[in-house]
């Protein structure tokens, strides 16, 4: 689908059907975390909120690979109240709060029993940008509306009450979506994971002006 179909100012006109949605299977999800993280670049992740049907292209998605991953929240296993929807099945949201204020947002990946995750970095807004402007308080043209993992909760209206959506079957998803061109570059603010910080698990949309922050070296991904 030419990527041009997907821009902000078509998919806000009344010539856009929002029956084009079309919802990932959980066989999207249930797939290596570093292969979901990548392909989720170019996919639509979408809310049938309060105020609307809001959707943004996703533009940037980190991997996080527990138990393994010092950066993980399940590093080392850890199973806890907080945790425990990252270990399966796979397709279900896990939300989290950041220094008391800032939600973000999370696909779980993989199989039972594997603690793996996608991180929801930014989203490049399609559809409902206005209500999104109002949940943020920032004008709809501004990419500050949408690039950054607490940027895109806000904007979308995504807080504690979606931990453990099912992605497959409630009113947030992940919908198909164009293909771009896909860079990476190690992960963002993980300083205190040790070498884990070096990873190249952070896939973004170089053409995107919604990055969350443009990496100093990045290489293509394909």
């Amino acid at each position: 689908m030419p990527r041009a179909l997907w821009s902000t100012k078509v998919a806000d006109s009344s010539d856009f059907d929002p029956k084009r949605l079309v919802r990932l299977d959980r066989g999207f999800y249930a797939r290596p975390v570093l292969t979901v993280a990548r392909e989720c670049v170019g996919k639509l992740l979408v809310h049938r909120s309060p105020a609307g049907l809001l959707a943004g292209r996703i533009v940037e998605a980190e991997a996080y690979r527990g138990p393994e991953d010092r950066a993980a929240h399940s590093y080392g296993g850890r199973k806890t109240p907080r945790t425990t929807v990252m270990f399966g099945p796979a397709g279900y949201a896990y939300m989290f709060l950041i220094y008391g204020l800032h939600w973000n947002f999370n696909l779980v990946t993989s199989q039972n029993g594997e603690p793996h995750a996608v991180l929801i970095r930014a989203i490049e807004p399609v559809l409902g940008t206005d209500a999104m402007a109002k949940n943020r308080g920032v004008r709809a043209d501004k990419k500050e509306l949408s690039n950054g993992p607490g940027k895109l909760c806000q904007a979308l209206g995504l807080d504690r009450r979606h931990y453990g959506m099912d992605l497959c079957s409630s009113d947030l998803f992940v919908a198909s979506g164009p293909k771009v061109r896909v860079a990476r570059s190690r992960r963002i603010g993980i300083d205190y994971a040790g070498s884990w910080a070096d990873k190249p698990w952070r896939f973004y949309d170089p053409d995107s002006a919604y990055t969350s922050r443009l990496p100093p070296s990045s290489r293509s991904a394909g």
